[in-house]
């Protein structure tokens, strides 16, 4: 029975798709000038309509059988070439339906192109896939297809046994912002769950690097020691480790594969990592040398289905005129705080928000309907946006109902599954905002270090501290990764007398490549003397960590310090404003083996929640201080509670791991 309906729903569609076509190429034929439809021979008001019904089921009928060996192709030339591919390639199935059945004429190349995208955008909206928002027909589309494409494998529907387990990362989505964002409405999908009681809302807390790379080892891998920052200098191989980098993200799982993954036997959706899992979509790790149809991006299994790919390429041409619209008007209201939000940053929003979220979310319900568990997915449209726009601003909420509206739909997926599914929703961190470092002083954390390091000017000042320029929001790595076939390779720093300066949002890192080991302050004091005091001294800086000769290690604030061991505070303590649990989480960095020589805490002003990050970020994360170290977790009512507090990243996944194993 329910093959009868589905062949009935599918025959009805075709139906309209081909009369719907048919109209546009009419209308077309109409207002354009160079396109002409060949009338019938008895003449009449409507006697283009055979010819437009003939030519619409023609060019349904090539693009079904060439558009995925057109796709093949082009997956091999990249992402940021694949929206010209798609146009390219509506347009020669377009050409080739007109030489194929001579019932139009064109005059210009143009005119060919214009028929092409009018049948791509028609195709696509009546499938339901050019609509900007999620809906039921979009919803049932997607799960037909996946099933259909298991029955073609020789696969059933899942069969019902034990709960799966969907794991929902809303990456940068702060606990109180998700909060406010139940409160005013934004999110009507998680608040239906909080309202209804079948979902629990509670704050978890991050470890000093309050980040994704961080944060995915620790909830995925049970392990993220020796991840100080999204970021760090390497001094072992004297490079820079970058978690934009597919190599740098492998050789952590390397390092963490004798722990077995959350997500063994499971599936890892846009993540930075796959959690043990062997079936990946857009994971960073295993980007490395993997073209656009390898299996650790996804691309080819979404951008297969013509509708699917005309639909995320119109909407990503979209939102790239959206942002800079948005971007034009934060300039002309003058609102602060604001950073620059040209060049490239309006692609790689796309790519965010667009590309990345409709492949992993396409993946997410195909794992659905095949019943795999565990799954983890990372949507990561908001923390982008955030970073460049603030944290709850009108077009960072709008980003953020578009994902709750995707969470909808990923729910209304689960609740069809042929398996039971408990869905949790969490992020890995929040955001503070504020204005940035170079905004309120006139000078980045790395012209401070240099200049009291009495550094030369010009191309040898530069040179060092490459890295911490020009790498703005950490979703630049995730979009940076995708968008390149080949990773990009490691940043070598040859040892030089100046420092390398790194950043992740508040958090600065400062390390001497002439010393192999960690630099002690008294080395510091002797090299540098003017450094330490110029860093402790200035209004942005909130306190610096040092290792001392005896082997301990100091927290230097501009009023004071506290011993990392003993807790024993001299003076005013430079982590008082940083919360509870401010010195353990500085005390945990501070016993990795590669820890910055000087860790450099941002201030934080806790009478507004404002931080000044060291990048280009009006929403930054990545230190301490507000809402960035308070990310939430969502988690269904009938599951054992987490502890109370739930501290560091390590803790939520031997959470998550219960849940996971509750039959």
């Amino acid at each position: 029975m329910r093959s009868l309906g589905s062949a009935a729903r599918t025959v009805t569609e075709f139906l309209v798709l081909w009369l719907v076509s048919a109209v546009a190429l009419v209308l077309t034929d109409l207002i354009l000038p160079g396109v002409r439809l060949h009338p019938t021979p008895a003449g009449g008001p409507f006697d283009t309509i055979p010819a437009a019904l003939f030519l619409a089921l023609v060019y349904g009928l090539l693009s079904v059988t060439l558009w995925p060996l057109l796709v093949r192709a082009m997956l091999w030339v990249g992402p940021a070439l694949l929206f010209l591919g798609v146009f390219a390639g509506n347009w020669l199935i377009m050409v080739l339906a007109v030489r194929v059945v001579p019932v139009a004429t064109t005059e210009r190349v143009a005119d060919v192109l214009v028929l092409a995208l009018v049948m791509s955008v028609v195709g696509s909206g009546v499938a339901g896939a050019i609509a900007a928002r999620r809906d039921d027909t979009y919803r049932l589309m997607l799960v037909r297809r996946n099933r259909s494409r298991l029955r073609r494998r020789g696969d059933a529907d899942a069969a019902p046994g034990a709960p799966g387990l969907l794991c929902i990362q809303i990456d940068g989505l702060g606990h109180a912002v998700l909060q406010r964002a139940i409160r005013d409405g934004v999110t009507p999908h998680l608040a239906g769950l909080v309202h209804r009681g079948s979902h629990v809302l509670t704050p978890w807390h991050t470890d000093w690097s309050s980040q994704t790379g961080a944060s995915q080892l620790g909830i995925l891998h049970g392990d993220n020691r020796n991840v100080p920052a999204f970021r760090w200098y390497d001094k072992s191989r004297g490079t820079v480790a970058v978690f934009s980098n597919p190599a740098d993200n492998a050789a952590r799982e390397f390092e963490r594969a004798h722990r077995p993954g959350l997500l063994t036997g499971g599936a890892s959706r846009g993540n930075l990592v796959t959690g043990g899992a062997d079936d990946n979509v857009l994971v960073v790790s295993r980007m490395r040398g993997a073209r656009m149809g390898g299996r650790a991006t996804g691309y080819a299994d979404y951008f297969v289905d013509p509708a699917s790919a005309v639909r995320t390429a119109v909407r990503f041409v979209a939102e790239v005129l959206r942002e800079n619209v948005q971007a034009y008007r934060q300039r002309r209201a003058d609102v602060t705080p604001r950073v620059r939000r040209g060049g490239l940053y309006p692609l790689v929003r796309a790519f965010t928000t667009v590309v990345e979220t409709d492949v992993v979310v396409a993946a997410v319900i195909g794992d659905l309907i095949a019943g795999r568990s565990p799954v983890y997915v990372d949507l990561v449209g908001y923390d982008e946006v955030a970073h460049h726009s603030g944290v709850e601003r009108p077009e960072t909420r709008k980003v953020l109902r578009t994902l709750d509206d995707e969470i909808g739909m990923i729910a209304a997926v689960a609740a069809q599954a042929g398996r039971p599914y408990r869905i949790v929703v969490l992020s890995d961190h929040g955001q503070s905002q504020g204005a940035t470092f170079r905004y309120r002083y006139g000078k980045g954390l790395e012209d401070v270090v240099l200049d009291a390091c009495h550094a030369p000017d010009g191309r040898e000042r530069d040179s060092v501290t490459l890295g911490s320029r020009g790498r703005g929001a950490e979703g630049l790595g995730y979009a940076e990764a995708s968008l390149r076939s080949e990773a990009a390779p490691d940043v070598a720093v040859a040892p030089g007398e100046n420092p390398v300066v790194l950043a992740s949002g508040n958090l600065g890192l400062v390390s001497f490549p002439l010393v192999p080991g960690r630099a002690t302050r008294e080395w510091i004091d002797a090299r540098y003397p003017d450094l330490i005091p110029a860093l402790v001294t200035h209004p942005g800086i909130g306190f610096v960590l040092v290792a001392r000769g005896d082997g301990g290690s100091v927290v230097l604030g501009s009023a004071g310090s506290v011993d990392v061991a003993t807790g024993e505070v001299d003076g005013v303590d430079p982590l008082a404003d940083f919360g509870p649990g401010a010195l353990d989480r500085v005390r945990r960095t501070d016993t990795f083996d590669n820890v910055a020589d000087l860790m450099v805490g941002g201030q934080y002003w806790p009478e507004t929640r404002e931080v000044a990050a060291f990048e280009d970020q009006v929403g930054s994360h990545g230190g301490l201080g507000g809402p960035q170290n308070t990310p939430f977790l969502l988690y269904p009512a009938d599951l054992p509670a987490p502890p109370n507090p739930l501290q560091g990243a390590e803790a939520v996944h031997e959470v998550l791991v219960r849940w996971r194993d509750l039959a």
